[in-house]
């Protein structure tokens, strides 16, 4: 693998870097350096997604055929670096990044002329159905009903968890069908409008505050919900298989742009908070620094190898595992390297700024979102399959245990 960027690819980059100065305008910036979990509102996330889609990279790993921009390898790792190091806002991943493979793979040719192009134009919102109360690692013993009417699935139960299901105007969800000795076989997966009567949602307070502007999570609850048996991908029994797809894109994303990012800002914490000669701090963050370098490397020898047709595979718990836990550990770093300011707890981080709080702040701007950044991140080694269920799945696909 040749880590040398041609000419071609440093003009790539310079274009990169030109449209995000003439984009990411002054507000949006404000708003993402003070957002605690990555996230902004609806409103403004998704204006930033249409600049992105108007300009054709809105879907960097999507196929030309579907609107992708038919991005090299190494120019999705240069548009991926840039945009995080400019610090831009987080694409909602639940339409563009996992719900449009599965559709794209396992979908009828009706189904990806309905969703594909919204999904790519941001005009429709997605939220993720898998994990329930008592299912959420061990997936496969959800208990949601999906009964079989005619034309229609009668749903009933609930999914919790749920990221931005109150903004959502479509779930694709994972339903029993029916119940088989080997509980996998009795999975589907089928979509759901939001709007369908019956379907209740429900906020969940987090770690890092009750978020009153800031809402992450819910709990979406499900009573004799018709879904039409239409909006079923792919075979009915089948949606096991579907959602490991799905979750190879999910644990699989490129972590390393996020992290040297990250990492650089709780250095600036650091030299601003005047303990970045500290050599205990100096140590952690040296080793930060190997350990994102190292699974940068990793990174782009896999998603090289995606160009040769290869699946991500096992390796996407890899990825996941590492990523995670270094997203810990540098939340962790910053909160330190703040000290005391972490104490006055700032739960809407972003709020003011939206003329949405007239409260005075304590402690400088740059220290607001960390302890809730901090609180926040305790998630990632859970969510999309927690790490001990991550080197379960390696210990049996890679190593054959």
């Amino acid at each position: 693998m040749d880590l040398a960027f041609s000419a071609e690819d440093l003009k790539f980059r310079d274009e990169v870097r030109d449209w995000i100065a003439k984009n990411f305008d002054a507000e949006t910036k404000t708003m993402q350096a003070q957002s605690k979990n990555g996230y902004l509102d609806k409103e403004t996330m998704v204006r930033w997604q249409k600049k992105l889609y108007e300009r054709g990279w809105v879907a960097p790993d999507w196929p030309v055929e579907h609107g992708g921009p038919g991005f090299t390898p190494t120019q999705r790792y240069i548009f991926n670096m840039e945009m995080s190091a400019a610090g831009t806002p987080t694409l909602s991943p639940m339409g563009l990044k996992m719900v449009a493979p599965v559709i794209m793979k396992f979908g009828t040719d009706e189904q990806k002329a309905q969703h594909l192009p919204a999904i790519l134009k941001s005009d429709v919102w997605w939220c993720q159905g898998y994990s329930e109360p008592g299912s959420g690692s061990d997936l496969a013993s959800l208990q949601m009903k999906a009964e079989r009417d005619g034309d229609h699935y009668v749903f009933n139960g609930s999914k919790i968890w749920t990221t931005h299901a109150q903004w959502a105007d479509w779930i694709f969800c994972l339903v029993r069908t029916s119940t088989e000795k080997n509980r996998q076989d009795g999975i589907s997966f089928v979509l759901a409008r939001m709007d369908t009567p019956g379907i209740t949602v429900q906020a969940l307070p987090t770690l890092d505050g009750p978020m009153k502007h800031q809402q992450e999570v819910n709990q979406v609850f499900f009573d004799n919900v018709r879904v039409p048996v239409s909006n079923r991908i792919g075979e009915e029994g089948k949606g096991w298989t579907y959602a490991k797809y799905l979750l190879e894109f999910e644990r699989g994303n490129a972590y390393a742009p996020g992290l040297k990012n990250a990492l650089a800002k709780a250095r600036r914490l650091a030299q601003y908070e005047g303990v970045a000669d500290d050599p205990d701090l100096a140590r952690k963050f040296a080793e930060l620094e190997i350990q994102v370098a190292a699974l940068d490397a990793t990174e782009m020898r896999i998603f090289s190898s995606l160009s040769s047709g290869k699946s991500v595979g096992a390796a996407s718990s890899m990825l996941k595992c590492a990523g995670s836990e270094a997203q810990q550990a540098i939340s962790e770093l910053a909160l330190e390297a703040i000290g005391l300011y972490a104490q006055p707890f700032v739960e809407d981080t972003w709020a003011e700024i939206k003329g949405r709080s007239n409260e005075p702040r304590p402690g400088p701007e740059y220290a607001a979102p960390i302890a809730p950044s901090y609180f926040n991140y305790r998630k990632t080694s859970i969510y999309a399959g927690s790490n001990e269920v991550q080197r379960n799945i390696m210990a049996k696909m890679v190593l054959g245990l």
